[in-house]
């Protein structure tokens, strides 16, 4: 799905779609699939539920994973969808995908969650 791009990201192709919800989503399988691509360390301890972090031009944000999203589109509320140079939403962007330790400085700022660091509250 996603392929190695920088030190930081990994990129792929995604049909970026306007979201009525809080929280930019993608279809659950495909988001657990690429979660233990980014952020498995081969221990086998991994979530596949953390939020991957996604940059669209120049905005970053988390996506979790939802049942009601198609395949292949990463959907994005309008608030953040505004902060992008998306202007005519439905379309294939290209989109990056941060690396885990660039994504649990970015994430501990947007969430309560921490990359590869189970929560056993």
């Amino acid at each position: 799905m996603f392929e190695e791009f920088s030190a930081g990201y990994y990129i792929g192709r995604l049909r970026v779609a306007a979201y009525d919800g809080e929280h930019a989503v993608m279809e659950r399988t495909q988001h657990e699939a690429a979660n233990e691509q980014v952020y498995d360390v081969g221990d086998g301890i991994g979530r596949s539920d953390q939020p991957l972090l996604v940059k669209v031009d120049e905005r970053h944000f988390p996506v979790l994973g939802a049942d009601d999203v198609p395949s292949g589109t990463l959907a994005v509320p309008d608030g953040v969808l505004e902060a992008t140079r998306v202007d005519e939403p439905p379309t294939m962007r290209a989109v990056l995908v941060a690396k885990a330790d660039r994504a649990t400085q970015f994430l501990e700022w947007f969430t309560p969650y921490t990359v590869n660091e189970p929560d056993y509250a």
